[in-house]
């Protein structure tokens, strides 16, 4: 429950904005981590949670996958302006490489490193897998 601005009662948190929330979070946890969570790229996580709104508020079952896509769209805009994000901590050896989200479309999405086939970590929890710790 949320307190209201306009009238001080409590308003529950539709489970659209919940998953938009937690979608934020995990991503930014994750950026956090990857200590690449500068403004402009905090910026490119708000465009995305802005989009994927839209898109939950078309298809309201689609909010189990919306921190998949939000992690998607964040790597994709990272790779236009910066390149890979995140690297892979799985490998020691060989060219670096990005991680990838999957499922592309499903719940419980996980950074998952393609060319050995291991899980890495879920969405949210990259510290653990780089070395560092959950971000709460």
């Amino acid at each position: 429950m949320v307190k209201s601005a306009h009238n001080g009662d409590m308003d529950p948190i539709s489970p659209l904005e919940q998953a938009l929330h937690a979608a934020r979070a995990l991503v930014l946890a994750d950026l956090v981590a990857g200590r690449v969570a500068e403004a402009d790229v905090v910026s490119l996580v708000e465009e995305s949670v802005a989009q994927r709104r839209w898109w939950v508020e078309q298809w309201p079952d689609g909010a189990l996958y919306v921190a998949g896509l939000v992690a998607q769209d964040v790597q994709d805009a990272l790779l236009e302006r910066y390149g890979r994000w995140p690297l892979c901590p799985a490998c020691g050896s060989g060219d670096p490489h990005a991680l990838e989200v999957e499922p592309e479309l499903g719940p419980d999405p996980h950074w998952v490193c393609t060319r050995a086939g291991v899980k890495v970590a879920a969405v949210g929890a990259l510290g653990e897998a780089i070395g560092g710790t959950r971000t709460p």
